[in-house]
């Protein structure tokens, strides 16, 4: 008679592992906790996905209820046609490249300088993110009413002060809003911003080779050459994953636009428009139509911003 482990080859004394079936049972076993999760998400972002998607392809106007059928891809030509739609996608280009080169800019620059040891430096850190944990309406609120008001704005009380130290008795008191609309929405969009793009650029400066740098210095390298040759290149990605991170987010504001402007003024984007023609002209075709397009760019740049993530993890494994 010979055993079942040498019918089977196995060695005695050692467990055999699970086949086949078992192996896909033990799978689905170690899943199931993240089941709800996975099903929850699905609920909440890909089903109203897929009943914007074939919206998109109805002529469905609340003014006209019995007129709703089938539209082809006529929404979609309509969205890319209309000159309205155009401008705005002018208008959320300019938004979203100005709040991103100049929150870049600022952020790295604050960064730079909080990568240095002095004392405080943890409490001025958490000061310094605090404007990116505020409420995006909140925010944009303070900036309208604290800021910007022609009466009672800070700015204009501190041009009062500034004039009033010259002997001035009319100083000048210009309404922000309706002077500069879309910087007044890129300023508040900065100041808000700028916080991530430091986090993000500070990381990066804390992986930097400082046995390197301090080598470079010993051989006579000065500040600019050690940040233009070293630090600059070694933050490339992480500036790349800003600005691809912050455009996917700025690219659908809609905020800071419906709060401070209201959408006039020449500030309307993609996101105010699309709101304009679902809530106003009830128009839910063009509306889901113009969505699908605004979601379908928003993958493009969340694509690129994957590829820099993983670029990251591959040259630094331990990480």
């Amino acid at each position: 008679m010979t055993s079942v482990a040498e019918q089977t080859g196995t060695p005695a004394g050692t467990v055999e592992p699970p086949r086949g079936g078992a192996r896909r049972a033990s799978a689905w076993i170690r899943r199931a906790p993240l089941m709800p999760a996975l099903i929850f998400m699905i609920v909440v972002t890909q089903l109203p996905f897929v009943a914007t998607l074939v919206i998109s392809f109805m002529d469905w106007n609340a003014y006209y209820p019995d007129e709703v059928g089938f539209a082809g891809v006529d929404n979609f030509r309509r969205v890319f046609t209309d000159v309205n739609m155009r401008d705005a996608v002018w208008t959320t280009i300019l938004l979203t490249v100005g709040v991103v080169l100049i929150s870049l800019l600022l952020g790295l620059g604050i960064a730079l300088l909080l990568d240095r040891k002095f004392r405080g430096r943890g409490a001025v850190r958490t000061m310094m993110i605090a404007p990116f944990l505020v409420v995006p309406v909140a925010a944009a609120l303070l900036w309208k009413h604290a800021l910007y008001n022609p009466e009672y704005g800070l700015f204009n009380g501190a041009l009062t002060r500034i004039w009033g130290l010259f002997g001035s008795d009319n100083p000048p008191q210009p309404d922000w809003i309706s002077t500069m609309p879309l910087w007044a929405v890129i300023f508040a969009l900065v100041w808000q911003w700028t916080p991530f793009m430091m986090l993000i650029l500070l990381a990066g400066l804390q992986g930097r080779p400082l046995d390197v740098i301090e080598a470079a210095r010993i051989d006579g390298a000065n500040t600019w050459q050690i940040f233009r040759s070293m630090t600059l290149p070694h933050l490339r990605q992480y500036l790349e994953l800003g600005a691809l991170l912050g455009s996917i987010y700025i690219v659908q504001n809609f905020d800071a636009v419906f709060t401070i402007t209201s959408g006039g003024l020449g500030t309307a984007n993609l996101p105010y428009t699309i709101y304009q023609i679902f809530y106003q002209a009830h128009d839910y075709g063009r509306a889901s139509a113009a969505a699908v397009v605004v979601v379908a760019g928003t993958i493009i740049i969340a694509t690129f911003a994957l590829r820099t993530v993983s670029s990251l993890f591959r040259e630094d494994p331990g990480r």
